[in-house]
């Protein structure tokens, strides 16, 4: 039987799919992802991406069917602006974007680029236009009309972006948002919790406020600062936003941005909602950005982890024997191939029980063990070692154990 919760790849809750928990979900058909892993990806402190490491980003986003492609900042420098030149000269597929400030000359080095699109940021909350910026308000007005007219005037799908909404006034925030929509100009608006402070929970109502006032597309823009990030992008998107802002694995500046890989795959399990991003791509785009960011995850990290995948317990490495091949998902809500992982493996240490060592004499090529007496002072021996290690045993450690226990 395949339902939307269940399938030869997944198995999640179909309550997921209940009427009661769907009927106010509004999702857009062609909801689309807008990576910004080149520009505010590489904000996160520390990380340097060389032009070259930029196109290669470029092109795996490409394969893995990103929509869109925030190639970088033109006034950042020099590399920045060549890498973003090539993105755009080796046409992948994906829209081109290029992040500009609200001022004229920006928008001018985004259209030396050739893209085909820009998002341009300006403060938009008044206590970090007078305290972070010290600007007059007006200032503020002035440069973010005269910039996005500049940019309709030559032809930039112009994605408005203003920083600090979520701490604005909401009221105060919508005026300043009609009064730029009207005098000057953009295509879509940026909902922008800079800071991450958005609770789950508040975004439908943040969503259905600025969709009263603002006729434009909305597009979503959440840090991960209380690691609400992935959560508050699905809530918005259900709600009826078009562009979900990502990076790869959730680098960015601070905490970093929501993560294309647990929104992407959440979207298409656990609300049956298909935007084409290939998700066997995932593993292998992750683990490149890392290299080239010289940053590591967490090893259990959700869907990328290296040892996601991998059983210590006793318990589960049991149920493992026992449903593998066949039932594999009693054992993993999806496959680990679906999102370019391999099968999952029994590992030794601390919690490991009986089945776990008896598939590592099966693996290893050693004698079968009868004795349940044996099996459990191997066990022990096992664990002992574990804590000696403080870690897991790897296949001499297993082999000096067995040494130690079998002879």
């Amino acid at each position: 039987m395949t339902e939307k919760w269940k399938t030869d790849k997944w198995y999640v809750s179909p309550w997921n799919f209940a009427d009661e928990v769907t009927k106010d979900f509004v999702f857009k058909d062609k909801i689309k992802f807008h990576d910004v892993t080149l520009r505010d990806g590489e904000q996160q402190a520390g990380i340097v991406f060389t032009k070259d490491e930029k196109v290669n980003i470029a092109e795996k986003l490409a394969e893995a069917g990103v929509h869109r492609i925030e190639a970088g900042m033109p006034a950042v420098s020099k590399s920045d602006e060549m890498a973003i030149k090539e993105i755009v000269k080796r046409k992948l597929g994906p829209e081109v974007f290029a992040f500009c400030r609200c001022m004229v000359d920006d928008v001018k080095r985004a259209l030396d680029c050739g893209v085909d699109g820009i998002v341009i940021e300006i403060p938009s909350s008044d206590h970090m236009i007078k305290y972070a910026y010290r600007w007059e308000l007006e200032k503020a007005i002035r440069l973010s009309i005269e910039s996005t007219q500049f940019a309709k005037e030559n032809g930039l799908y112009t994605v408005f972006f203003p920083i600090d909404a979520t701490r604005a006034d909401v009221d105060w925030f919508l005026d300043l948002i009609v009064k730029i929509e009207k005098e000057g100009h953009m295509d879509a608006l940026a909902v922008v919790d800079t800071f991450g402070v958005l609770a789950p929970h508040t975004v439908p109502y943040l969503i259905k406020k600025i969709k009263e006032r603002v006729s434009k597309p909305l597009e979503t823009h959440f840090h991960d600062d209380f690691g609400c990030g992935a959560a508050n992008t699905l809530m918005a998107l259900a709600a009826g936003a078009d562009v979900a802002h990502t990076t790869v694995t959730g680098i960015g500046e601070r905490a970093g941005n929501a993560p294309y890989e647990e929104i992407a795959l959440s979207l298409k399990l656990l609300y049956g909602v298909d935007t084409g991003i290939k998700t066997e791509k995932f593993f292998e785009i992750s683990k490149y950005v890392q290299e080239c960011s010289r940053l590591t995850v967490r090893p259990n990290r959700q869907i990328v982890g290296p040892t996601v995948f991998n059983i210590e317990s006793g318990i589960i490495a049991d149920w493992l024997n026992n449903a593998w091949p066949d039932h594999k998902l009693e054992v993993t809500p999806f496959l680990p191939e679906i999102v370019g992982q391999k099968d999952p493996e029994i590992v030794l240490g601390k919690n490991s029980g009986i089945p776990s060592v008896e598939k590592w004499l099966e693996k290893l090529g050693l004698p079968a063990v009868d004795s349940k007496e044996k099996k459990l002072e191997l066990v022990m021996a096992v664990k002992d070692a574990s804590f000696v290690k403080k870690g897991l045993l790897n296949e001499e450690d297993f082999k000096a154990v067995c040494q130690k226990v079998l002879g």
